[in-house]
């Protein structure tokens, strides 16, 4: 139980802190389209720890003239508060701005247990809602169980590299030699550094790093769902993080670590909820064959090197795959679409992904860095004429650091895009 005059404390200093907000210095993003203002549904925002929710939210509103009150849970003095004290909540908002306010914004809402009953009250008063939350299964499951179909999920990453070169004012259209040279200096150190957008004024890029993981790892993970071993899960997180864009080995897993591959599963799975981790399936019509062999890739590229003991191999081509998957998954939520990665067989050639609407393939996308020696040209673009045949598919793109250009081979067009360009193509 958390007393009402803390509760009111906490809420009238998170008021004071939103009269500062400027939204129109923030950086616009794509997501903003996709809130449902006037809908009675709940607006719901999901996304790894720090990737702008709260910031996206505030901006939506702000920037359509909406008078809201704003509840933030995340707040250590707010650590104990129960479903019961909820409605406490309520009458402090009322307090603080008024029994007329139209919207509430509820920020990471998942930390409160049975959170879903409140919210789904408070919509049967025709009080419009907005929810932020930081783990996928706590959301998503309840808001399907308890809200039915009353909510409008979107999904949010941290900044894109087209946002990335927004927020440091990186000219993305002029052709000139300077202006290119600039974008290249910015994509190097995006797929260094990455997009999480406080982390792009911080010069101690490691702290933040370390503090945001072990954030997720403690309250995101381990306070959710009671882990003891959060030493091991600490251990199976990092070695997905340097091993990224590679083939889960659970085998190999259970005896480095000395735990049941099924313990070892549920630590991942826990990592996918909170967003750190994101698994790509297998192409295949059977469902065993989609869900073995998966590949672990991090929600964001800054996440690997700023680390302790950062050992991730320098292969720029991982980082760069792992920088289009999360564009894709990015792209593909707008349309509902499905990314796979498809491998024939042992020795069959692989192509990095697959772009399904529901079994119908429409785009097959290989990724390489460097495609200037003959032989890696040959490889890639070898490995896609190949799955193009097997799956049905003539939409074929080879995206590397090279010129743009299309390319006709064995009566098939491949579109050789930059991946400055393509990254940028919205």
């Amino acid at each position: 139980m958390v007393s009402e005059k803390i509760i009111l404390q906490v809420l009238a200093e998170q008021k004071e802190e939103l009269q500062n907000y400027r939204a129109q210095k923030w950086v616009s993003r794509k997501e903003e389209n996709l809130f449902e203002l006037d809908s009675p549904l709940a607006q719901v925002v999901i996304g790894v720890r720090r990737s702008g929710k709260s910031t996206l939210c505030h901006k939506v509103l702000q920037g359509h003239g909406i008078k809201y009150a704003y509840v933030n849970l995340d707040d250590d003095r707010l650590a104990a508060i129960q479903t019961e004290d909820l409605n406490t909540v309520l009458s402090c908002v009322y307090q603080l701005y008024g029994t007329g306010v139209p919207y509430l914004f509820l920020d990471e809402i998942q930390n409160v247990d049975g959170w879903y009953l409140f919210v789904n009250r408070l919509l049967r008063t025709h009080l419009r809602i907005f929810v932020t939350g930081s783990n996928a299964k706590l959301l998503s499951g309840e808001l399907a169980t308890h809200l039915t179909g009353r909510y409008n999920e979107i999904r949010l990453f941290p900044f894109s590299f087209s946002e990335y070169c927004t927020y440091h004012e990186v000219d993305t259209v002029a052709s000139t030699t300077k202006s290119e040279a600039e974008r290249k200096i910015a994509f190097v150190n995006y797929i260094n550094d990455g997009g999480f957008p406080e982390m792009q004024g911080v010069r101690n890029k490691r702290g933040y790093v370390e503090g945001l993981i072990e954030a997720i790892l403690r309250k995101d993970i381990q306070n959710r769902f009671k882990i003891r071993n959060v030493d091991m899960l600490r251990k199976i997180a990092h070695h997905l993080i340097n091993n990224s864009c590679q083939e889960m080995n659970f085998g190999e897993m259970t005896r480095v670590f000395a735990m049941s591959d099924k313990t070892i599963q549920k630590y991942i799975s826990y990592l996918q909820q909170a967003f750190l981790i994101q698994t790509l399936n297998k192409h295949s019509f059977k469902s065993i064959q989609r869900i073995s062999g998966s590949k672990a890739y991090i929600v964001d590229p800054g996440i690997q090197n700023h680390r302790e003991n950062a050992l991730a191999a320098e292969n720029i081509g991982w980082r760069l795959e792992n920088v289009i998957f999360i564009e894709l998954l990015r792209r593909c939520s707008y349309e509902y679409l499905d990314v796979y990665y498809y491998k024939p067989g042992p020795k069959g050639k692989e192509v990095d992904f697959v772009v399904c609407n529901k079994s119908v393939v429409l785009e097959l996308i290989q990724v390489a860095y460097d495609i200037d020696a003959p032989k890696a040209f040959k490889r890639e673009t070898s490995a896609l004429l190949s799955a193009s045949t097997s799956l049905g598919c003539d939409c074929l793109t080879l995206i590397a650091f090279a010129e743009s250009r299309d390319m006709e081979k064995d009566g098939k067009t491949i579109r050789i895009r930059s991946a400055i360009d393509w990254l940028l193509d919205q």
